[in-house]
């Protein structure tokens, strides 16, 4: 792990960065605030250096006006302004001196024209400009006038020689120039400038700030208004806070603008915090380390915890689970250590448990199947003899449908005490499914293993009281040999049970392995396996037999038999492919493919004229759902069919097997207008009580009572007694298997209603069916 992706660096950083943050924050903030108040206090010394200035103006203004009123007193100036001579004016003003050095004087006749002046831009003879504005202010007893005269900026006082004929008016104009801007500078402590302004065009400018600085600010009085000038600006890197002032106070708005500018700078007073600035960024840098190193020392601290957990972590997924955590802390990561250790207890005892039940069956407690494969081929590793019982509990779907997933499992659990109780302690007793259980026998030869399976079977087949019922036990076994029957578990296993199938399906309950019993066993997995797409391939097809009516000679009935054209094994019998059908749920399928081809069938004779009634052969599992009703409706819809033309046969073990959930379907398909056989009457143990509940029309006697009959045979007792037993009923009788000539004669003489066999025809295609009906009609 690289050193920059390690948790401590992590942490590091982060703290280091929230202090930087903070610092940051904290630097700029002060830092704003330090301008602020600059700015406030630059403010302040603005407004107040404006009072100053105005003061200033003021008292300028005054000592004007007092050199003007000792001018006008003077008798050598009064005689000539009186005589209006202008070099005898000029000349007592030369000689009166004091009071009026540094200004301009001009003398105004009664309408305002000049009569003598200092100032040169003004002759002698000309209309005073501010003539108007004077004399307001006299009026309105002003003391001074600023106006701008040829673009210089002026401050004007007047004062009045009063002769027996005239007023004249003399006119002291003071010029605001640079000497003047650094006057007010010292006193003020402001940078002041002058300039006059008219009609967007400014005049000279008198400034204590060099001229460059000016040029934004010409700028902007030519572009916008003197009330537009920026508050701060900056000159030669220097920033100032700038007030702008309308010095002239003229009535006439054409009259020039005199705009005096007062600036306050603001880097003199932030020279003042400077050291400040530099102490806070020492003490902010000298936080920053030490918190740089506290981050550090709290990092390692959290991280060496995290280390150990982390180790601990590595060790617990490695599998190890017996080290400790050993963290002496009783913070956070002590808690951290301790749920650490509670973990890795109990994930080892989960293990344990989880290791146990891998190999075991949770029920029972026995090995599983996988834990039986281990131990034979640890067995035929080492060449030991073994031989297996492979047990099974053949009544298990009875016991689970009567009593329920609990009596199942009080059925499995004495059934492994037993086994458990039975067995030596160097063999094995595993239970591999759910009613299948397997023995593995070591150093045992094939008698000690045939003695031990009778004494399962005796110990077994003992009935179990379930809930109050009494249960007994099909128990079959099948048994298998190493090596003489597998070289290998999985082939010891498959041949055991190939054993204890064969068992179950004959007479016995114990059957040993026979050689190439394999290869039925595979004939058997592989038409399973075909049987699910049989119909969708084309190779089922159907086989109609006639069915002879005794009372009038004629056949207007057939049954429709299924055969199955297997493309490796060729022709399979019904016998052979149907109870592989019920084993493994494909008899629904089946059952319907029937249905729907017979009728289909029937559709397409009678569409040929030929109108037959058909009978369709139903299984058990038929008999379980509800919908078999629903679908044949849709059915008959579908071929335009009538449900008379239907006879559906059932076994009488089938309707017993569930005779309530047997009633009710059958009564649903009776309700349909479908009529219903008990195909193989006299083979199961139906009584004559459940037989005349249930909604039939019919009974088929079984045809291991007709081939061989004879009227002194056993079983002409039987079939003459069922005949007359079910005309009584209300039922017709139909005798199948009729191979003799006599037994066809018998049944004519007792009096059956129909008769079905080789001697009438065998089973037929649907073309040879129709071709042999078409010729049975004619010969007849």
């Amino acid at each position: 792990m690289k050193w920059r992706h390690t948790f401590q660096v992590r942490i590091t950083g982060v703290l280091a960065l929230l202090l930087l943050i903070v610092i940051g924050v904290v630097y700029f903030a002060v830092k704003a605030a330090t301008n602020h108040a600059v700015e406030n206090q630059a403010q302040v010394q603005l407004q107040t250096g404006a009072r100053v200035f105005e003061r200033l103006l003021e008292l300028r203004g005054r000592r004007l006006r007092y050199g003007v009123d000792w001018l006008v007193v003077d008798s050598q100036f009064r005689e000539a302004v009186i005589s209006g001579d202008s070099q005898a004016i000029l000349e007592a003003l030369r000689q009166h001196g004091t009071g009026t050095r540094g200004s301009e004087l001009f003398v105004l006749g009664v309408e305002g024209t000049v009569i003598a002046s200092t100032l040169g831009a003004i002759a002698e003879r000309e209309h005073f400009p501010y003539d108007r504005a004077l004399r307001t202010a006299l009026r309105q007893n002003k003391s001074m006038l600023i106006v701008a005269l040829k673009g210089q900026p002026y401050l004007l006082v007047q004062g009045q020689v009063l002769t027996p004929m005239h007023m004249n008016r003399v006119v002291m104009a003071f010029r605001m120039d640079d000497l003047f801007a650094s006057e007010l500078r010292s006193m003020s402590n402001l940078e002041v400038s002058f300039l006059t302004l008219q009609d967007g065009r400014a005049g000279e400018l008198f400034s204590t700030q060099p001229d460059i600085f000016w040029a934004t600010i010409i700028t902007t009085l030519r572009n916008s208004s003197w009330r537009a000038l920026p508050q701060l600006s900056d000159a030669h890197g220097k920033r100032f806070l700038n007030q702008a002032l309308q010095l002239a106070n003229t009535d006439d708005l054409d009259d020039p603008k005199v705009l005096a500018l007062l600036q306050s700078p603001l880097d003199h007073a932030l020279q003042a915090f400077a050291p400040l600035d530099r102490e806070f960024l020492a003490i902010a840098l000298a936080a920053l380390v030490v918190s740089l190193a506290g981050a550090l020392f709290m990092a390692r601290r959290v991280s060496r915890p995290l280390n150990v957990l982390a180790d601990a972590a590595q060790r617990i997924g490695a599998g190890n689970y017996q080290v400790p955590v050993v963290l002496k802390r009783t913070d956070e990561f002590g808690l951290l250590a301790e749920a650490i250790n509670a973990m890795q207890s109990g994930i080892a005892s989960r293990e344990l448990q989880l290791a146990h039940n891998a190999l075991h069956d949770p029920l029972t407690g026995l090995p599983n199947r996988a834990l039986a494969m281990e131990r034979l081929s640890n067995a035929i590793g080492a060449g030991r003899k073994v031989v297996l019982l492979y047990l099974g509990i053949e009544d298990y779907r009875a016991v689970n449908e009567g009593l329920g997933p609990e009596g199942v499992e009080q059925m499995m659990l004495e059934v492994s005490r037993r086994l458990s109780e039975t067995v030596s302690s160097g063999d094995t007793a595993a239970r591999i499914t759910a009613n299948e259980f397997l023995l593995l026998l070591e150093n045992t030869e094939i008698d000690g293993a045939v003695a031990m399976a009778d004494r399962l079977h005796t110990l077994l087949s003992r009935p179990q009281t379930i809930h109050g019922d009494e249960v007994q036990r099909q128990v079959c076994i099948g048994v298998a040999v190493y090596p003489t029957d597998g070289q290998s578990a999985e082939e010891l296993i498959s041949r055991a049970a190939i054993a204890r199938h064969d068992a179950a399906a004959q007479p016995g309950y114990l059957q040993i392995y026979q050689q190439d019993r394999d290869l039925a066993h595979q004939r058997q997995i592989g038409l399973i396996r075909d049987l699910r797409r049989a119909a969708a391939e084309g190779e089922l097809f159907l086989l109609y037999q006639p069915k002879l009516d005794l009372r009038h000679g004629h056949v207007h009935q057939a049954e429709a038999l299924l055969r199955w054209q297997h493309p490796e094994f060729g022709m399979v019998s019904p016998a052979e492919f149907i109870p592989l059908a019920e084993r493994t749920g494909s008899m629904n399928s089946l059952t319907l493919w029937v249905i729907e081809e017979g009728m289909r069938q029937l559709a397409e004779w009678n569409m040929r004229g030929l109108h037959l009634q058909l009978s369709l052969n139903i299984s058990a599992d038929d008999l379980h759902g509800q919908d078999l009703a629903a679908r044949v409706s849709v059915l008959l819809q579908r071929y335009r069919l009538s449900a008379e033309q239907l006879i559906f046969e059932i076994t009488e073990s089938a309707i017993m097997r569930h005779p309530e959930q047997a009633l009710e379907v059958l009564q649903s398909l009776r309700d349909c207008g479908i009529s219903l056989s008990v195909d193989d009457f006299g083979t199961g143990y139906s009584s004559l009580a459940q037989l005349q509940r249930l909604p039939v029309q019919e009974l088929k006697i079984d045809q291991s009572f007709i081939r061989n009959l004879d009227e002194t045979s056993g079983d002409a007792v039987i079939v003459r007694s069922t005949i007359e037993m079910s005309h009584n009923l209300g039922l017709k009788v139909v005798a199948e298997g009729v191979e003799q000539e006599r037994s066809l004669r018998l049944l004519e003489r007792w009096h059956c209603d129909t008769a079905q066999g080789y001697l009438i025809s065998r089973p037929l295609s649907a073309t040879a069916f129709e071709a042999w009906l078409l010729k049975s009609r004619i010969s007849s």
